[in-house]
């Protein structure tokens, strides 16, 4: 266990409360993603990062647990139904999620496109709410998926909503690069499309990270006006040009937003 500190500041005292092993247990289980559905011992110790005697204690303890299966054959991990468990919680726990559902399924049957709520992690958005669109040929982006906040509408949307140091330092620390040749991750552009973003009240994004996806979202604040969370409408461009889909669905997301911020009904 880490020791407090000598002068026993506060950092001090909170990384005397780390647990590592638990640390270890949920590098553990985050290591599995769509490129590593099942692993070998072997190859979950490298991809949590841990030997791979303490890989072994883990992911025995996990299989206990129940929220990692081991196939008797082949002798590879994978994950369970039961790590659904922790998500289903957090959905059914969370106020903003209970909050905005009823507004969300009002604006999927208003706009008849996929449309999302999003929260900001850092320098990412993560989408907890979403419901598809009838016209969508791809499912790129579900809950739970991670989005870079610099060139995504939620994430502008919500950075454009904070104190400008703040949203600058969230940029600085991002991984920006071009994604598609239509993405902005230039400092100097990406400030002036915050400052427009926050002067009319929403975001968008042409293209930004899926070729042919336009989105436009606006931020959910709280009862001081910080952004909280941000709605968002996604929709083709092969359905609908840029001018038509801003004209039709920018006045939508703010809208929402509004309806969904507290204080603001």
């Amino acid at each position: 266990m880490a020791k407090v500190a000598k002068d026993g500041s506060e950092a001090g005292r909170q990384e005397a409360l780390y647990v590592r092993s638990l640390e270890k247990g949920f590098r553990v289980l985050s290591a599995f993603d769509a490129g590593r559905p099942t692993m070998s011992l072997t190859q979950l110790a490298a991809a949590a990062d841990l030997d791979k005697s303490a890989a072994q204690r883990f992911a025995h303890t996990l299989e206990r647990l129940g929220y990692l299966s081991k196939d008797p054959e082949t002798r590879r991990y994978a994950l369970t139904t039961r790590t659904l468990d922790l998500g289903y919680h957090y959905t059914r726990s969370n106020p903003l999620l209970q909050r905005a559902l009823p507004y969300l399924q009002h604006l999927s049957q208003e706009a008849d496109e996929a449309v999302s709520l999003s929260v900001l992690d850092d320098t990412e958005v993560v989408y907890v709410l979403r419901f598809m669109s009838r016209h969508m040929l791809s499912t790129n982006v579900i809950v739970g998926t991670r989005l870079p906040a610099y060139c995504s509408s939620p994430g502008l949307a919500i950075l454009a909503r904070m104190p400008a140091e703040e949203a600058r330092a969230i940029l600085e620390r991002s991984d920006r690069r071009p994604l598609t040749p239509a993405t902005t991750w230039q400092m100097p552009a990406l400030l002036e499309k915050l400052k427009l973003t926050a002067r009319r009240g929403y975001a968008h994004a042409f293209e930004e990270i899926f070729p042919g996806d336009i989105s436009f979202a606006a931020a959910v604040t709280d009862a001081k006006g910080a952004p909280i969370a941000a709605v968002s409408i996604s929709v083709s461009k092969l359905r609908c040009s840029v001018e038509d889909a801003e004209q039709r669905f920018a006045p939508l997301v703010v809208s929402a937003a509004q309806a969904m911020s507290i204080g603001e009904r």
